[in-house]
């Protein structure tokens, strides 16, 4: 039941168009371009040992008519995620807003602006559309690291642990039965804290692989990762950080699928897990190794000693980057 509600989960299908979007703009490989499409963002050198990195993320248009203002943080959020998740510090962002109510512009600004204020991550420009016939946001933003401490995606090693680490003190939003909000109750000090854990994991090398979980929730991040990789993985469900399911009246096939408030998946050689988790805890996250990764292509889920394979990463992948490719890094 829970392979079946992840793999047709809208979060994981809505992934599928990537592959041929990319295939439809990608031109060959520009200079200085480190790593691109698989990747939470762009990195690009600009120094021998510093890199750029740029990314992008929009808001579905029903989260915008439910809660514009969640909507707005959201927007910030998954962005500070995107960059935070590679190893680096988030710099600036600019927006491109289009709306139809003015009452939902005021709304997004001030999620945005909500957002933007505790993270401290400032919004610099962007665009403006005041007469359109729909309401979209959409921010990019810029980051920066050292070229040895960036997280990548596509590096997962057989033979690691996977870890995933989640800040547990938060709610089911009311706005939505899918979204897990562990933010806009914590103060500024504690967000930036565990951003900034991120950049630790990356400056010590204590990671091999990691990715931020966004709305395909754990287990379709970490298809994603895996697929750029080549890896598959088993992972044990009953291993999969949760809160009292029970006394929040939800489902576990729906925690799974849910997008955390700060939430975050990675490939960890054995020597490291035990600091990795250490390193969540001390800024509030709970964090535990949840299966191994392998050779296989397969992402497989455990329950109760029963292995079901979830995704056929080979063959189909979530993204489907590779379908027509036999490259299997950006």
């Amino acid at each position: 039941m829970i392979a079946k509600a992840v793999r047709e989960y809208e979060g994981v299908t809505r992934k599928h168009e990537i592959g041929g979007m990319i295939k439809a703009l990608r031109l060959g490989d520009a200079q200085n371009i480190i790593a691109a499409f698989g990747e939470d963002a762009a990195v690009i050198q600009y120094h021998e040992d510093e890199a750029l990195l740029l990314a992008a993320d929009g808001i579905w248009s029903r989260l915008m008519e439910a809660d514009p203002f969640w909507a707005g943080y959201c927007a910030v959020l998954v962005n500070i995620h995107d960059i935070a998740a590679m190893g680096a510090k988030p710099i600036a962002m600019v927006d491109i807003l289009s709306f139809s109510d003015e009452q939902i512009c005021r709304e997004v600004t001030r999620g945005m602006a909500t957002a933007s204020i505790q993270f401290g991550v400032p919004i610099v420009g962007g665009h403006l559309h005041p007469d359109t016939p729909y309401s979209v946001v959409d921010v990019a933003i810029l980051g920066s690291a050292r070229m040895d401490q960036i997280i990548f995606s596509h590096t997962a090693e057989a033979g690691n642990q996977v870890v995933a680490a989640v800040d547990l003190q938060g709610r089911v939003h009311p706005s939505c039965a899918l979204n897990w909000d562990s933010v806009t109750m914590k103060t500024a000090e504690q967000v930036r804290a565990q951003v900034d854990v991120l950049q630790e994991l990356g400056r010590e090398r204590l990671v091999t692989a990691g990715k931020d979980i966004s709305n395909p929730g754990v287990i379709g991040t970490l298809g994603m990762l895996l697929e750029v990789s080549g890896k598959g993985a088993v992972i044990d469900l009953e291993s999969i950080p949760r809160p009292d399911l029970r006394e929040l009246g939800i489902t576990f096939d729906l925690w799974v699928r849910m997008y955390p408030g700060m939430g975050f998946v990675f490939t960890v050689r054995d020597e490291h897990v035990t600091e990795v988790c250490r390193r969540f805890a001390g800024v509030g996250m709970t964090a535990a190794p949840i299966g191994r990764v392998n050779d296989t292509r397969n992402l497989t889920i455990r329950f109760e000693g029963e292995e079901t394979d979830v995704f056929d990463l080979g063959r189909d992948g979530i993204m489907r980057l590779f379908a027509d490719s036999g490259d299997l890094c950006p």
